[in-house]
């Protein structure tokens, strides 16, 4: 469908704590996966923007860290970019489990959203995971959350089964400003393709290590080569923070980093549609949550993260 009049484009934001399931939601909606889904909190540092179009409305969506109690710098400067890019954005949903309903979390996040949330700002409130519970206990949970905050609309969805998703779609394609798209039809992500090939390989570093190596790392795409036979080779640095982390991400002769490049390699093949060279490397840097440029890298401001 050709951009022109009559089309809507809009930024919608998806807030919500840690694991609350934002980034399957936006992988959902866009139908690709943009951003990286892991079982460990934390895993989305960036805003990372999927593009889904809606009959004439282009959806842009805005995939915030989630929201919680900041410990260090680079904690507070993911809290600072989710706020501000709910903020920024012409909707917001708030996303919660089901299973977990209106923790304490949730709670300080309603009364910060008062406080961040331009006035007038239209709030939707997905409630994830509905598989999960009883539908009198998601009719009591709707009706808690209404009270504390006046959302626009609720909707009940499962972000992983696709239940209720292209309600919530079809909305926000309505609620959206009239004007012009942001971006080409086919485009479903403005992150640079560098960064999200980062990402994809931090994912399989998370999924692959579990516990021993919590946020202790970052993967920086330090080479992009297109060849002439239509194959991208791409050299990555995977920083750490301790000698120790080192041998834990290259694992025994190296099995660790092999098994993690080859599950990195295929996604970014695919999702690139191109076969792919990657190469990793380790180093160690025992500071690197402390460089400004480890946080441009990762689309932070490191201003945002001073107490």
């Amino acid at each position: 469908m050709p951009d022109g009049p009559g089309t809507r484009a809009g930024f919608v934001a998806l807030i919500g704590e840690p694991n609350a399931g934002k980034s399957t939601l936006l992988n959902r909606m866009v139908g690709a996966k943009v951003s990286i889904v892991t079982h460990k909190v934390q895993t989305t540092r960036t805003r990372i923007r999927g593009v889904a179009m809606e009959g004439v409305a282009q959806i842009v969506f805005v995939d915030t860290p989630g929201l919680f109690r900041p410990r260090r710098r680079l904690d507070r400067a993911m809290v600072k970019a989710a706020w501000g890019g709910a903020a920024d954005a012409d909707l917001i949903v708030l996303l919660i489990e089901a299973n977990r309903g209106l923790t304490e979390g949730v709670a300080t996040i309603i009364d910060r959203m008062k406080d961040q949330i331009p006035q007038g700002q239209a709030v939707a409130l997905a409630i994830n995971k509905i598989d999960k519970v009883k539908a009198e206990v998601l009719l009591a949970l709707a009706e808690k959350m209404n009270e504390a905050f006046p959302f626009a609309k609720t909707f009940m969805i499962s972000a992983e089964k696709g239940y209720g998703v292209k309600d919530l779609r079809e909305w926000l394609g309505a609620q959206i400003p009239d004007g012009p798209w942001f971006y080409p039809e086919d485009q479903i992500a403005d992150l640079p393709m560098r960064m999200i090939a980062s990402e994809m390989t931090r994912e399989k570093l998370t999924l692959r290590l579990h516990e021993e190596l919590p946020y202790q790392l970052t993967v920086e795409t330090e080479k992009w080569e297109d060849k002439p036979d239509g194959s991208t080779r791409i050299d990555q640095i995977i920083y750490v923070s301790r000698d120790g982390h080192k041998g834990i991400v290259l694992g025994n002769k190296g099995e660790t980093i092999k098994s993690i490049g080859q599950a990195a390699r295929a996604d970014i093949s695919e999702f690139l549609g191109r076969t792919v060279h990657l190469f990793l490397q380790v180093k160690v840097r025992e500071n690197w949550q402390d460089e400004p440029e480890r946080y441009s890298e990762m689309g932070l401001d490191f201003k945002d993260g001073e107490a």
